[in-house]
């Protein structure tokens, strides 16, 4: 990078709304009020994924060449570069080093940084407020027949029965079509009250509240949370208890939880001096579906790894890909019948020391004018039955309903 740039950050004693910050067209990761806003560009990074160090090199090359100027350090402050990237593992990505980025710790730290040639002091952009108008009329259409869909998942169990595979996640996608322009803005609120435990994200119409952390770091403490094994969600306090209790003792939904709880484990482990697991998988109830999942937790060896040669190296887990990796995704390219773009990808930040957080670009939709296309999958294993596979769809594919289709 030729031209010098110079990151300011100071404190913010005023309280803003991440989201006014990040508006229609900015950048946004945000846990209950933890997180980060950006708007603009100041340079964009661009990332290889076919090695995880050499990733971590090209971020590091930027973010490490940027001035800092700061009255907070603590990470994310100074140059963040924030992006989502596609599913497909070996295609190049692309970050972002927003020109102003706001951030708010967990213990209601506020920050403003200003990412610049001459080294301007930072100042708060103009902030989104809600529309007037937003969409009133809607046309909803599945983008492949369900039950050729059904056929595809039977397709693939059996191919997994003849020993090609051990799990393939299989997605589909649903279109809808509005009266008016979508309002991103709006729909990030009404995701934001429905799933307050979720990692909310935006990056230009890709947005989601993602249940599942890849992978996250602080100094040299690495965090994963994966997520495997699905049940619905019931309004009645004992048939909800019932289906929670089923999930936790389902052999099949343990075998694929456990798939991907070795994964992570395996892939994070020559990287730290220490790392474990949970003993046994917890249910995670979110508001339309509920699904297995267990906190793997460790500390980095010196130096400690970036976070962005970590994100490269899990992704993608058995959660999103299948068991083994290049025969579940050789199975996907052949059956699914869907480019998933950045749905199912990491999407996140990171900063100039290497901490940061990646979510897995699940429970997402991507917007642009009045259509949204939204996307959810489900893992096929030897004993998935189609049409409860499908079912599955529909009850994730709710959570991204119910906040762009208003009734």
């Amino acid at each position: 990078m030729s031209d010098r740039l110079v990151a300011v950050t100071r404190r913010l004693d005023t309280d803003v709304d991440l989201l006014d910050v990040a508006g229609e067209d900015g950048w946004l990761f945000l846990r209950q009020e933890e997180g980060l806003a950006g708007q603009g560009t100041a340079v964009e990074i661009h990332l290889p994924r076919h090695e995880p160090a050499r990733a971590a090199e090209a971020v590091h090359e930027v973010l490490g060449t940027i001035e800092c100027d700061d009255d907070v350090r603590r990470p994310g402050t100074g140059p963040v570069a924030l992006g989502a990237l596609s599913f497909a593992p070996d295609k190049e990505g692309v970050l972002v080093v927003p020109r102003t980025i706001v951030g708010r710790a967990s213990d209601g730290t506020r920050w403003i940084t200003a990412v610049s040639a001459d080294g301007r002091p930072p100042a708060l952009p103009a902030l989104a407020g809600q529309p007037e108008d937003e969409p009133s009329r809607f046309t909803i259409r599945s983008e492949r027949d369900p039950e050729e869909w059904c056929r595809a998942v039977t397709a693939v169990r059996e191919e997994i029965r003849s020993g090609d595979a051990r799990k393939v996640v299989l997605a589909r996608a649903v279109s809808v079509e509005a009266d008016r322009a979508f309002c991103r803005r709006a729909v990030l609120d009404r995701l934001r009250a429905a799933y307050p435990s979720c990692m909310l994200f935006a990056v230009d119409g890709f947005l989601g509240a993602s249940p599942e952390l890849l992978v996250a770091r602080t100094g040299d403490l690495v965090r994963s949370h994966p997520m495997a094994g699905t049940a619905p969600r019931s309004a009645d306090p004992s048939t909800d208890a019932r289906l929670a209790a089923g999930l936790l003792a389902s052999a099949k939904d343990r075998a694929e939880h456990r798939y991907t709880i070795d994964m992570v484990h395996d892939t994070l482990l020559p990287w730290c001096s220490y790392l474990d697991e949970e003993a046994e998988p917890r249910v995670v109830a979110m508001a339309n579906v509920q699904h297995l999942a267990t906190r793997v937790e460790g500390r980095l060896s010196s130096p400690p790894a970036s976070v962005i040669e970590l994100m490269v190296a899990l992704h993608p887990t058995p959660a999103v890909g299948g068991v083994p990796r290049d025969r579940a995704l050789a199975a996907i390219g052949r059956f699914e019948g869907l480019d998933r773009g950045r749905f199912a990808g990491p999407v996140g930040w990171v900063d100039a020391a290497g901490n940061g957080a990646w979510a897995v670009g699940i429970r997402s939709a991507e917007l642009e004018g009045t259509r949204a296309r939204l996307f959810a999958g489900v893992g096929v294993v030897e004993d998935s039955d189609p049409e409860l596979e499908l079912a599955e769809t529909r009850a994730k594919l709710q959570a991204l309903l119910s906040a762009i289709v208003r009734p």
